[in-house]
């Protein structure tokens, strides 16, 4: 009777262990895909706000060699400088601050000094942006840049810009209309994009 009982509370006891393990493991197979879950949608979203700055960039980079070459606007276009510099992305930032960019920026500094008749109108802007990539301080290089703040500044130069367009266009449906108007006016929404996405993730 005494052994009957031991091998009965034994099965039981095994049996209750089983019913643990099993229930533990479901449990981390949830979290488990909970996890997976969730770091899919961060890779996405951040894959997301990466691409549309590679594009808000290049939008700015297009509208200043548009604005150098045929646009000839009366608008503040030179506030694209800041613009890149705040979007540019981290990998061609650091490359450019570093000394390649220095590079640049002297020889630009040398032939605007020394030979001002054989250095161009249209090279003023990206000497600036190249010279403002140099020499920012960290705090606007890092603390600003990397924060909600240049986003913001992002987001505000866009704004002006896009008004500035669309009134000196003489209205909304004629910024579509004129010539070059709908590349110059996309290339400004553009700009809009990235910032509205990168504050609103940054805020959710």
């Amino acid at each position: 009777m005494g052994r009957r009982m031991m091998g009965y509370l034994a099965m039981k006891t095994d049996l209750a262990t089983a019913e643990l393990i099993n229930s533990d493991i479901n449990e981390l197979k949830i979290a488990a895909k909970h996890l997976l879950n969730h770091a899919t949608n961060l890779v996405g979203l951040g894959f997301g706000t990466s691409l549309l700055k590679w594009v808000a960039s290049f939008a700015a980079i297009y509208l200043l060699i548009l604005d150098r070459t045929n646009w000839r606007t009366n608008m503040l276009t030179s506030l694209l400088v800041p613009y890149i510099f705040f979007s540019f992305p981290s990998a061609l930032f650091s490359f450019l601050r570093g000394d390649f960019g220095k590079w640049v920026a002297f020889i630009a500094v040398v032939l605007r000094l020394f030979f001002p008749r054989h250095f161009p109108d249209w090279l003023e802007m990206p000497g600036s942006l190249i010279l403002l990539l140099v020499v920012a301080p960290n705090f606007f290089a890092q603390s600003l840049r990397n924060s909600w703040v240049g986003v913001a500044i992002c987001l505000i130069i866009g704004c002006y810009l896009l008004q500035e367009h669309i009134r000196a266009s003489g209205g909304f449906r004629n910024s579509f209309t004129q010539s070059h108007g709908v590349s110059n006016t996309l290339g400004i929404i553009l700009l809009l994009v990235y910032p509205v996405w990168a504050l609103v993730l940054h805020f959710i």
